[in-house]
């Protein structure tokens, strides 16, 4: 195989990996530090202006993994990441439990601007707290046989 085969091949094979990247949101310092954490399966930031579907787990604590899905909208300003999501873990929430959460987040660096409370902010929540979007670890999109 040649060098250019070899360089395009590597290049394609780093675009896919980016281009099927979940998304993580931390809730009240994310799983396992008190919180949740939400992982949007290869999920990307909407358009401005547009929605699309939110779909994968949340998890909280060391064990406990639910599914979620929902919806996401960035503002037509691109000033504001809106996630609305519905969550089941019949383990921990109760069987017929549905956990309902609307998280807020400033998608830009914007220290003024930003409409959404104190920069971040998850409101109305079964999960309540500060919001942030974290880089997703391997940890983060595990989903192991064995969970509450």
């Amino acid at each position: 195989m040649n060098k250019l085969m070899k360089g395009l091949m590597l290049v394609l094979a780093i675009f896919s990996l980016n281009a099927h990247a979940d998304y993580c949101i931390a809730v009240s310092g994310g799983a396992g530090n008190g919180g949740a954490t939400f992982v949007g399966t290869n999920f990307t930031v909407p358009a401005k202006g547009a929605c699309k579907p939110w779909s994968g787990i949340m998890k909280t604590g060391s064990t406990v993994v639910g599914t979620s899905v929902g919806t996401a909208c960035l503002s037509d300003d691109g000033k504001l990441f809106t996630v609305s999501l519905q969550s089941t873990a019949p383990e921990f929430l109760g069987l017929g439990v549905i956990s309902t959460d609307h998280i807020e987040l400033c998608p830009l660096s914007l220290t003024l601007g930003c409409p959404a409370h104190n920069g971040q902010s998850d409101r109305g929540s079964f999960f309540s707290g500060a919001a942030v979007k974290k880089t997703c670890t391997a940890s983060d999109s595990l989903i192991p046989s064995s969970h509450d």
